[in-house]
Parts: C-alpha cells; structure tokens; sequence
C-alpha cells in the first residue's frame, strides 16, 4: 500500500545525493575551460571538454534508463554516481600527467553520470500522485541551487589543500568530485530502499483504485507513444528550454568580455542566472501543480523570449544580470512543466524507456546548440543568438497552442 511518508523519506535521500552531486558538477566547470585551454596548448578547444560532457551525457541517456528499468533507479542512480567519481579521479590524473586526452576521458565519464543523475527528477516525481508530482520535480531542480552555491565555493578551498601537499590546486574540483560523488553513491545504495520503481507501482495502483478504474494497461509500444501530442508536446517543451538557455548562457560571458566588463561582473550575472534555474523550483512546481502544466508552458515561453529580448539591449551589467536571470526562470518553468507533463502521460514501464529517449534527445540538440551558439555569434554577435532564442521559443508556444487548444485552462486541484 502506498505510504506518503516512505515516499517523502526517499525524496530527503534524491535531494541529499543531487546536492552532492550538482556541487561537483559546478565545481569542476568553473575551471575546466582554463585546464583545457593549458593542456591543450590552444583557447580553440578550451570547450571541448564541456561539449563533449554534454554528447556523452545525450548518448547516455537512454542506457542509463534502461538499466534503471531493468534493475531499479536505485542501482541505476548509484551507478552513475560512481562514473562521476571514477570521472573526477581520472580528471586529477589528466591534470597531474598534463593529459588533454584524459580530460576528455574525464569529461565522457563525467557525463554519463550526468544521464543518469537528471534521471532524478523524474525518481523523484513517480514516487507521488498526479497532484503533487510537479511540486516533487520541483525539489529535486531545487538541489541545484545547493550545488550552485557549494561548487564554486569548493574550487579555492580544495585546491588550497591540494596545494598544502605540494599538488597542482587546480586539481581541487576534480578531487571535490571524487569524494561528493563517492559519497553521492555509497548513500543511494545503502539508504535508497525500497527502490523508488516499487512505491511508483503503488502510486499507480492506489490512483487506478480511487478513481475506479480498470486495471493498468499493458505497456503501448514507442511508436504509440510518440504519436500522442501530451507525450511531443512535453518533449518539445524541454528541448526548446533547454535550448534556448544553453545557447544565450554559453554566450553572455564572451559578450560581456566584447564589452569590458570585469570578471566580477560576469561573475554576478551568471549567478543571477543560477539563481533563477533552480532558486524558485519550490515555487515553480508548486505553481504548475496549482494552475496546470499548460499554461505554465506559456508562461515559460513568454519569459524565455523577454530574456532574449532583455539581454542585448544593455551594455550595464545588472539589466544583463537581470534578463539572464529571467533565462533561468524560464528554462526553470519549462523544464519543470515539460517533466511533470511527460510522467504524467506515461505508466509503469513505459516512463524509463521514454524519458531516457527525452534526455537523449534533449541533450544532444542542446550540445549542438552550444557547439553552433559561436559560430553564430562570430557572424551576428550577440543580437543574433537572441533572435535564435525568439524564433524557437515562438515556435514552442505555436506548438502548445496547436497541440493542446483544447487543454489550455487550468487544472483541477
């Protein structure tokens, strides 16, 4: 029978090893496109690794899935806790032996326990009834803001130590992620029981009961799937905020730099937009359970596009601050709403093979989009990326309008 309790008790459990790990993950890119730019000798492949953690983590997706399908979220989940501190050892090698091919290697591994801890959220959401399932994706987003308070705070720290024992300090976030992610592991193991895949059977059950309903169905096929428009338009809807947040995010930095302003400045302005990605997830998947899935899509679309708007049209560092931080909020709104939409339209055994396939997808096209975001940028600066970000955001909300007319209202509660 199912137990709200036992479910809240495994949230605590996903909330503790996604901060753990979202820490390592921030600590290691604040410094990876200077390690990569010394060892590789050249600033033109200064980010690669980061692209190539985001490849790895796209084809990991849906292997990372099905392994949680077949064994359970918890040996999934532990598993590629473990890649990431295998990853951060490999990265300490890769600095010590001035190794840009095992950075490389560092940042494959590294990424494939990204697939598998973006699986998390939708851990997290399964574990509840329809009615609360946003608000627990919700939390699970919220972990983030630990990691993007704790990472960058770890880099000066770890390496001080390193350095104390004659070591190279730029090997500080990469031994920060060995431990936390070591620590992330050995914690899902032991105390995430039951496996959350059980308590979702339950939640299924207990809702088909109350609602009288005939028994669960046997699992519909991908190709069914894909055809239903909740299923494409909760897919479309992740992609295109991530998208659009990968691509202005990747290239503020640069466009702040063309202007002058000081590290400082972009130092604040990316954690105004760290704070609007996860700060308000709370919130957010309280407001989408509140008022529906729908409507917060466009919600989130119209705040992507005034993000784009915002950005290029100030040269002053807090109007910037301010618009990437409206980016945040939006891939935030988005993000949230287009999980809860997706583990809503699933059941059982459907929700592993088809959100691993989301990630894929997700992920891929946004590492494409960072890896187009400089060529774009190098022909139309930064107004250019913008307009990018406005044509596939209005595109979005073209979309919902074309695929959910008749849902556009809020949900019952």
């Amino acid at each position: 029978m199912y137990n709200s309790a036992q479910s809240k008790r495994l949230l605590y459990i996903l909330f503790a090893t996604q901060s753990l790990f979202s820490a390592s993950q921030i600590a290691i890119f604040t410094l990876i496109a200077i390690v990569a730019t010394r060892l590789s000798g050249s600033e033109s492949a200064s980010g690669l690794p980061s692209s190539t953690l985001t490849f790895s983590q796209a084809f990991a997706a849906l292997p990372a899935a099905m392994i949680m399908g077949r064994f359970g979220r918890r040996i999934g989940l532990t598993l590629g806790y473990a890649l990431g501190a295998i990853g951060g050892l490999i990265g300490m090698i890769a600095i010590t032996q001035n190794s840009f091919p095992l950075l490389l290697l560092s940042a494959i591994l590294i990424g494939v326990g990204r697939a598998s801890g973006e699986q998390s959220r939708f851990v997290a959401g399964e574990m509840f009834p329809q009615a609360e399932r946003a608000r627990m994706i919700g939390r699970i987003v919220f972990a983030g803001t630990i990691g993007a308070v704790a990472g960058p705070i770890l880099v000066s720290p770890s390496g001080q130590f390193l350095e104390s024992f004659g070591l190279n300090p730029d090997l500080g976030p990469w031994a920060a992620a060995f431990g936390l992610c070591s620590l992330a592991a050995l914690i899902t193991l032991f105390f995430l029981r039951p496996d959350p895949m059980a308590i979702a059977k339950m939640v299924t059950a207990s809702e088909a009961k109350s609602q009288e309903s005939q028994p669960q169905l046997p699992a519909r096929s991908l190709q069914t799937l894909f055809t239903l428009p909740t299923v494409q338009l909760a897919i479309l809807a992740m992609l295109v905020s991530q998208t659009v947040m990968v691509v202005l995010m990747v290239m503020t930095p640069l466009h702040m730099d063309h202007l002058h302003h000081t590290r400082n400045d972009i130092s604040l302005v990316i954690s105004a937009h760290t704070l609007g990605m996860f700060g308000l997830s709370a919130l957010t998947g309280y407001l989408i359970d509140r008022l529906g899935r729908i409507p917060m899509l466009i919600v989130a679309g119209l705040t992507l596009i005034a993000a784009a708007v915002i950005a290029p049209i100030s040269t002053n560092e807090f109007v910037i601050a301010f618009a990437l931080f409206l980016l945040g909020l939006g891939w935030n709104f988005g993000y949230v709403a287009g999980s809860s939409l997706l583990a809503d339209a699933l059941q059982g055994t459907e929700r592993a093979r088809v959100q691993g396939i989301n990630d894929t997808l997700v992920f891929f096209v946004a590492g494409i989009g960072s890896l187009s975001a400089g060529p774009l940028f190098a022909t139309g600066g930064y107004a250019a990326i913008s307009v990018a970000g406005i044509v596939l955001t209005c595109t979005l909300i073209t979309l919902v309008y074309w695929l959910t007319r008749p849902q556009l209202q809020p949900e019952a509660t």
